[in-house]
């Protein structure tokens, strides 16, 4: 599997793509495709990449654009008017700096730097399923527990944050859907199929949204990692295995994997984002980073592209109403510090090494303007070892499991996290794509009770709400005498846990 979750906040250091996407106006309708253009022109032949063309929105720029792309032996494979990005395919090497030239570009670049096939997520290790002999000894203990699911003895994160209490007081509500955007999800599983909306969610590979029946689902079960997310979010309070964070609410499935490589592309993330706004989605779970780059550098016009891309998209989706939470990644960066080595990108080829300033190179989506920041916490409440962090760019912490030096007294003493699995199974994974589910079951739990917040008030009650947990006074943590990390910021709001860790009694409570 990809990154699944390995970012600093976009900050004022790049006024160039934020300006562009600052100006944006956006048309009425839906995102409508164009049909394939031919080449007028000869043009040489590479590898058959993807780009994204960032135009200006107005429909004269956008048809003189799609016009410019077809002489330049581009295949026009949809437009988004609306936030005006042209999903594009050219085998011509010359095609992102001739369409740069054009009058109206904005921004373009290759999403790619591997030829499309014809068909990264931020979990940590391979998945540890829970076998038969391990669930008849949580099910005895959790028949100890008051309304407890069959399964939930293992579910100390669901403890940690107040979950189980919140859900007697308030489960959440039915009209709040949370799409996961990620590997796609198993809707037939028994305690994921009862919150299931069929019809807020797709397939986006390729940056065209496919709605037709299971499109959403993974492709194999080795694509668990969707399903995992949104059993953390919304698995239902039913008698059987788990439960979620908000185990009332719906939730989706748009799947942006490539159907076979696994990673994320640009395009894809594109038409999620689109398309959970256009389907009234009002929250989004984004347990990835944006492929092939692991850090997108705004003084390359092809990573520049991505970044200007996709932010147009989350930016149309939170207009719209809805809130997008986002996981800060395993690699254990400081997001905050002046240099960061990046020795995995691009991942989708060869990768090459090189140090990046993490003010102008930014992880995608989670360091856009306005997205939910999650570090990871373990059932100590300290950040789990792999947790990326930052002061100033972490908005708050979640349960996201730690099985090297966080171990919890529950029967699988298992330090990870328990959820649904592909095919009706369970299994524990940990990663900051697991914390960053935990916060958006929070902020689904507020928006159930809140119903009329906006993502702006949404983001500040959960931060408001969140507990507040000060520097360590050391993060030594396998005792070698070096700090592991280094904290900075003050009691209320640091680097390790931004405002807090989510809490979810509160959210039904205040």
């Amino acid at each position: 599997m990809a990154h699944l979750r390995s970012r600093r906040r976009l900050a004022l250091a790049v006024p160039v793509v934020l300006s562009l996407t600052a100006s944006l106006g956006f048309l009425p309708g839906v995102a409508s495709a164009a049909p394939l253009a031919e080449s007028t022109a000869a043009t040489a032949e590479g590898p058959n990449l993807s780009y994204v063309v960032n135009t200006k929105t107005d429909k004269r720029t956008i048809a003189s654009v799609q016009k410019a792309i077809a002489k330049a032996g581009g295949k026009t494979v949809i437009t988004y008017a609306k936030i005006g990005v042209i999903v594009v395919h050219s085998t011509d090497p010359a095609f992102g700096a001739t369409i740069r030239a054009v009058r109206g570009v904005q921004s373009a670049g290759a999403t790619r730097t591997s030829p499309l096939t014809p068909a990264g997520t931020t979990d940590l290790g391979a998945v540890d399923y829970l076998t038969d002999a391990e669930a008849a000894k949580v099910k005895a203990a959790s028949a100890d527990i008051p309304d407890a699911e069959p399964l939930e003895a293992d579910q100390w994160d669901l403890r940690s944050i107040g979950a189980d209490q919140a859900a007697k007081i308030n489960p959440g509500s039915k009209k709040v859907t949370v799409a996961v955007i990620d590997t796609g999800v198993d809707d037939t599983h028994p305690d994921l199929a009862p919150n299931f909306s069929a019809s807020q969610s797709a397939n986006c590979n390729g940056g065209v949204a496919d709605t037709s029946e299971g499109s959403w689902r993974p492709y194999t079960p080795q694509d668990y990692h969707g399903t995992h997310v949104a059993g953390e979010i919304a698995a239902a309070r039913n008698g059987v295995g788990v439960a979620g964070v908000a185990p009332g609410v719906k939730v989706s499935s748009i799947n942006v994997t490539d159907r076979s490589s696994g990673l994320f592309y640009a395009e894809s993330v594109v038409c999620a984002f689109v398309f959970a706004a256009d389907r009234g989605v009002e929250i989004t779970n984004n347990s990835y980073y944006v492929d092939p780059w692991l850090y997108n550098c705004v003084d390359d016009p092809d990573q520049k592209a991505i970044v200007d891309a996709v932010n147009r998209a989350q930016k149309y989706a939170t207009k719209k109403g809805t809130l997008h939470l986002a996981s800060a990644g395993n690699s254990n960066h400081d997001l905050a510090s002046d240099a960061i080595l990046d020795a995995t990108s691009p991942n989708d080829t060869t990768p090459v090494e090189r140090t990046i300033d993490p003010s102008e190179c930014f992880d995608v989506p989670t360091q856009l303007p306005g997205i939910v920041t999650v570090s990871a916490t373990g059932v100590k409440n300290e950040k789990s070892y792999y947790s990326t962090y930052g002061d100033g760019v972490i908005d708050i912490a979640a349960p996201g499991g730690d099985a090297r030096y966080q171990i919890p007294d529950t029967p699988s003493k298992n330090g990870r996290i328990l959820s649904t699995m592909p095919n009706g199974a369970y299994g524990f994974l940990q990663g900051t794509s697991m914390a960053s589910p935990h916060a958006a079951g929070v902020a689904a739990l507020l928006k159930s009770t809140h119903p009329g917040a906006n993502p702006g008030r949404l983001q500040r009650l959960l931060k408001a709400e969140a507990d507040k947990h000060a520097c360590p006074t050391s993060y030594d943590q396998n005792g070698d005498g070096t700090q592991d990390a280094v904290c900075e910021g003050s009691p209320r709001v640091n680097g390790f846990y931004g405002f807090g860790i989510v809490n979810a009694l509160k959210a039904v409570t205040k």
